[in-house]
């Protein structure tokens, strides 16, 4: 009978051993399960970051800075393919003219694709 209970004592003492160190084995398995997760998600924010936005902060700045230089008398192109001259500013607004018959516009400045270098030439002649 002795022998029984000090079995039973043993046993409990090794189960409560065991709970204690399963215990802090869950606790490490659990921060080690949420380190796994955010450095992945920390690491993908990284990579969108430099790959999509950064660039794309670049461009807009670039852009902006040319739509805030342009002035009158600028050979430009629009978003729809149209080259002209400008010949007026407003805050929101440019008032081009195009082709030889020096036609009239009245775009908007956010229009603007870019400032053109030299002037475009269509069969030897200078198209305004």
């Amino acid at each position: 009978m002795l022998n029984l209970a000090q079995t039973l004592v043993s046993l409990t003492t090794a189960s409560t051993t065991a709970a204690a160190s399963t215990g802090t084995t869950t606790t490490a398995a659990s921060s080690d399960s949420i380190f796994t997760l955010v450095v992945p998600m920390v690491l993908m924010f990284a990579v969108f970051y430099f790959l999509l936005i950064r660039p794309q902060r670049k461009k807009d700045k670039k852009v902006k800075d040319m739509l805030s230089q342009i002035k009158v008398g600028d050979r430009i192109s629009t978003i729809g393919g149209i080259f002209g001259t400008i010949t007026g500013l407003k805050d929101d607004t440019i008032e081009l003219t195009v082709g030889k018959d020096n036609v009239k516009l009245i775009m908007a400045r956010w229009a603007i694709r870019q400032v053109e270098d030299v002037a475009v030439e269509n069969d030897s002649e200078v198209l305004n």
